[in-house]
């Protein structure tokens, strides 16, 4: 199950933990979810482009991470704190740093 973020803005998530981690990804505090993109040209850098940010079943979104507009967090994905998301995270891998980059593939077996 897909989770699409539908905010236009971008988001701060008050809350530990997020929403259940069954039906949805997992969130932590401060997590910045930036749907609305932007052009580089100076005339037209005022016109907003929303792309949507989507949360597999599974995924976990560190504190402080910051997503940005159009990525997709695949199935039991990990973002750890602070990491700074800028392309799609493939399902049961773990990225991080900023930008975030690959990690470790997650052994689903190993848990």
């Amino acid at each position: 199950m897909m989770f699409h973020v539908k905010h236009l803005h971008a988001r701060r998530t008050g809350r530990a933990g997020g929403t259940p981690k069954s039906r949805r990804g997992q969130r932590g505090r401060a997590v910045v979810m930036a749907r609305p993109s932007h052009e580089l040209v100076p005339e037209r850098r005022a016109s907003m482009h929303p792309a949507p940010i989507l949360l597999d079943t599974g995924a976990w979104i560190g504190a402080n991470a910051t997503i940005l507009p159009g990525v997709t967090i695949g199935n039991n994905a990990v973002v750890p704190a602070g990491a700074a998301v800028t392309s799609d995270v493939e399902e049961n891998a773990t990225v991080g740093g900023v930008p975030a980059r690959f990690i470790e593939r997650i052994d689903r077996a190993a848990t």
